[in-house]
């Protein structure tokens, strides 16, 4: 009979590249830990990485992590502490020579080894002559022009591979977030690819805890829950053999982790409760979320299911050149004043139409004694000259011949390149990790399935007529919103099931609409998680071609769910706290 070993603590300490510099430290010196993991990636940083690359062909990596990794590296290998991270961004092999380099200044003998396989840039072409479109997820357009970077989003397998195989350190490029989580936790458990309910467990405690302290109360909407109001501590994800976990942090650190918290993070940049991942389908509507004692969360009951057959692929092009300009307006008349500014402008510039994208926003500052507003104009085009300098100078020419109160929140600034994010589906394929002997082992896909859709059911509620009041949306609802590519999802809970009852009837698509005019004339999908009391709206197109390419103030909708919340609706007084209907 296989021994059954305890949960493996697996401790996260970045959230993305340039998280809390003092994370790792806090992380080993605060607790037990048995494996300590960082995420350094997004789709943005991909970008960031390629132009360090261009500048020194070495770079490609999240240089922060050699700072993060000098403060506890002597310490993790004395206690047996595993590090996985994925901070090889674009040069893994790179990261890998470094760390071996910083553990020789300061006399230590780690076991590194690295994953490898997830850049297809040299692959696309291939691909294509094999008929494959690598046509776009969202819009299905296929693909036209050349990326510049081209990373699918890999397992775990190779992880837990190179963990069987010693290391103490694996350096891994584009995982997924989860994987992070599910590598380690299938190599301490000893679990199989067969295991799927074991492995969804694991790929949902490695979405909880990818954000570091998102789920420990940071972000978190209701703010009065927060009662350690100092830095939240970084979440620790205790992974049992059967799949399901405990979220903690550990103690005298700041922050909460609640049903609540962990609720929210749950619903964070996800789509449909069918979440796929390279090694299994995590059903999201199946999981269990209870409070299992002080800043201690348990989910289980997690179902999984085969993976698909495709593999997602992250692409980014270069997009050309950008600029803003924000002008400040006062006092009176404040739309008009915003309208001859806009037709001041262009006239200096010589017509609008010369730009391949121009992005005009009038942003109230919000109710105060003195009306004041934002003007904020973007323009895109592929000659950088046109959107750099002469733009932004062209503003200043308003200062003496345009509207009263005239100023802007910078001086005249210099264009910048963006980006165009581009997610497509491959063939699941190989990929390989580099173990600390320099042995490289082929990794290959799980065998896949149908893509099964989740079994729960949404709640049946209905609206009748009662005794309502008019108050914020968030006053009864938490949300968490965040960008997927293009996409803006927002995710909602509520805090009973009576809450639910009637947040699943009263929020549907044409409401999210009204509620989010923004979102009027776009594609809305509402997905619902009857199990956590919530409902998941993705909103296809918000941000455009991408972060780095978005002219919204707000291009990552890290804001969406809380202007959502801000938003009046009429809500039975029964349901508010110390509510009845007389």
């Amino acid at each position: 009979m296989t021994e059954v070993r305890r949960p493996v603590r697996i401790g996260n300490s970045s959230g993305f590249y340039g998280d809390r510099d003092a994370a790792s430290r806090e992380m080993v010196d605060g607790g037990p830990i048995d494996v300590l993991t960082g995420d350094y990636l997004a789709e943005l940083t991909m970008l960031i990485l390629w132009k360090a690359r261009q500048k020194d062909l070495s770079a490609g990596y999240a240089r922060s992590v050699l700072g993060h990794l000098e403060q506890v590296l002597g310490t993790c290998l004395d206690r047996g502490i595993r590090i996985v991270n994925n901070a090889g961004g674009l040069n893994p092999a790179g990261l890998a020579e470094q760390l071996h380099e910083l553990a020789e200044r300061l006399g230590l003998h780690p076991k590194i080894g690295y994953v490898t396989g997830d850049d297809l840039l040299p692959s696309l072409e291939g691909l294509i002559a094999d008929g494959h479109s690598l046509a776009h997820l969202d819009t299905g357009a296929p693909l036209a022009g050349k990326p510049v970077t081209a990373n699918a989003y890999l397992g775990g397998w190779g992880i837990a591979t190179a963990l069987d195989a010693g290391a103490d350190i694996v350096v891994c490029p584009r995982v997924t977030d989860a994987s992070l989580v599910v590598g380690p936790a299938a190599w301490w458990h000893g679990w199989q690819r067969d295991d799927l309910d074991r492995l969804a467990g694991a790929v949902v405690a490695g979405h909880i805890i990818e954000c570091g302290p998102q789920a420990t109360g940071g972000n978190y909407s209701f703010l009065d829950e927060v009662r350690d109001r100092r830095y939240p501590g970084f979440p620790i994800a205790e992974v049992a053999h059967d799949g399901s976990s405990v979220i903690t942090k550990h103690d005298d650190t700041g922050g909460v982790v609640s049903v609540g918290t962990v609720t929210a993070q749950l619903l964070y940049e996800i789509a449909e409760p069918a979440y796929a991942n390279p090694d299994v389908v995590a059903h999201f509507d199946t999981i269990n979320v209870e409070q299992a004692g002080k800043d201690r969360v348990r989910v289980s009951g997690t179902i999984g299911s085969p993976p698909p057959a495709t593999t997602k692929v992250a692409m980014n092009f270069l997009g050309g050149y950008r600029n803003t300009m924000t002008l400040v307006l006062t006092g009176l008349c404040i739309e008009a004043k915003a309208a001859w500014a806009e037709q001041e402008l262009f006239e200096i510039l010589g017509g609008r139409e010369q730009f391949a994208e121009v992005d005009v926003r009038l942003l109230p500052l919000g109710a105060s004694d003195v009306p004041m507003a934002h003007l904020r104009i973007t323009v895109k085009d592929l000659d950088r000259r046109k959107v750099g300098r002469r733009f932004s100078n062209a503003t200043m020419e308003l200062a003496l011949g345009g509207y009263a109160g005239f100023h802007t929140t910078t001086p005249p600034t210099a264009e910048s390149a963006y980006g165009v994010y581009w997610p497509t589906l491959v063939p699941a394929f190989d990929h390989q990790v580099v173990l600390p002997d320099g042995t490289v082992r082929t990794v290959p896909p799980t065998p896949t399935g149908e893509l099964v859709r989740s079994s729960a059911q949404g709640y049946a509620g209905i609206l009748f007529e009662e005794t309502t009041v008019r108050v914020p949306f968030g006053a009864l609802c938490g949300a968490r919103s965040g960008d997927k590519g293009g996409n803006a999802n927002v995710g909602v809970w509520a805090r009973d099931p009576a809450a639910y009852g009637w947040l699943s009837a009263f929020l549907t698509v044409d409401r999210l609409r009204a509620l989010v005019p923004e979102a009027a004339d776009l594609v809305v999908r509402r997905f619902d998680l009857p199990n956590l009391h919530a409902l998941n709206f993705v909103i296809v197109g918000l941000l455009g071609e991408g972060v780095a390419s978005s002219t919204r103030p707000d291009p990552q909708a890290k804001g969406l769910g809380e202007y959502l919340r801000s938003r009046p609706v009429d809500v039975p007084v029964r349901l508010l706290p110390g509510g009845s209907d007389g």
